[in-house]
């Protein structure tokens, strides 16, 4: 997936290049509104390459993804509901659990 996001930035911004370079090298020769008008397109696709850049496939599972860090994939998973707290148990929620009056 990495791949398919490098290579649409890529195209992306060659792209850009073309458009900028083409509407000075020698479309202004012809038409200069139409030099500028291609240059406020190239000026708008960066961000667009970059959204697309970074953006997830829809077969990227990134939220599955470990950090390295075994502390900090504790924690994550602490948070996400996979494990319960260290040290706790599911019998130990039971004895600690109050009840509403």
């Amino acid at each position: 997936m990495y791949t398919r996001r490098r290579r649409r930035y890529f195209a992306l911004m060659c792209g850009c290049l073309v458009l900028f370079i083409s509407a000075w090298a020698f479309v202004r020769l012809w038409s200069v509104p139409a030099a500028v008008a291609m240059c406020v397109v190239a000026m708008v696709i960066p961000p667009v390459a970059a959204m697309a850049g970074n953006g997830r496939g829809r077969g990227d599972r990134w939220w599955d993804e470990t950090s390295g860090d075994p502390k900090s994939d504790e924690w994550w998973d602490e948070l996400d509901g996979r494990k319960p707290p260290a040290g706790r148990g599911p019998e130990d929620d039971k004895k600690h659990h109050r009840r509403r009056p």
